[in-house]
């Protein structure tokens, strides 16, 4: 069982809940030509995606990553997640809950935990099969591209990998693209 503090149910909510969060299996690259990949995204979701703005503050946290979305539009997302850090198909595990108050948000878990970094882009999602294809201008990093297969209950992480890699391949995007961690852990190591 996981060191915490706290009161003793902290544990048992730990394990509870830790078993039922979502999951999905995460690809992130380096994109050399946006354009290109905007178009064969385009092609296979059958569509010209939705350009979303973000900014995620990320907050910091002991285990895994708590990160603010702001949606820019009076909205935002709460999310917490677990994944490792390492290039290639990877599972991730979170948690998420919306807010009408990101800012009111954002001080209250500022204040409390610290803000680890902010990351600021501009996203235009596409939708293939289960699988959400995001391609990335992030400010001061430059163009990327994730890949998140969401996973259903009864599928394994394995299923997610196959397709993941699938639809690498047919967006043209090599192992030596690849990158690890978050947007926010490349930024602080340009840093530092």
């Amino acid at each position: 069982m996981p060191k915490t503090s706290g009161s003793f149910f902290q544990p048992v909510a730990y394990w509870l809940f830790r078993s039922e969060m979502p999951s999905n299996v995460e690809i992130k690259a380096r994109v050399s030509n946006a354009t290109r990949l905007a178009e064969r995204a385009s092609q296979l979701s059958q569509s010209e995606g939705t350009v979303i703005h973000q900014q995620d503050t990320f907050f910091n946290c002991s285990t895994g990553r708590l990160k603010l979305r702001n949606l820019m539009d009076g909205s935002g997302q709460l999310i917490f997640y677990e994944r490792p850090d390492c290039d290639g198909p990877k599972v991730s595990n979170y948690s998420l809950s919306t807010t009408q108050d990101p800012e009111g948000l954002r001080t209250v878990l500022a204040d409390s935990l610290g803000v680890k970094g902010e990351v600021r882009k501009e996203r235009r999602l596409f939708l293939v099969g289960q699988t959400r294809v995001h391609l990335d201008s992030v400010e001061g990093l430059g163009h990327y591209m994730e890949l998140e297969v969401v996973l259903r209950e009864d599928q394994r992480p394995e299923e997610g990998e196959a397709i993941a890699r699938s639809l690498m391949k047919e967006l043209g995007v090599g192992d030596d693209s690849l990158v690890t961690g978050a947007y926010v852990d490349l930024l602080l190591e340009g840093q530092g």
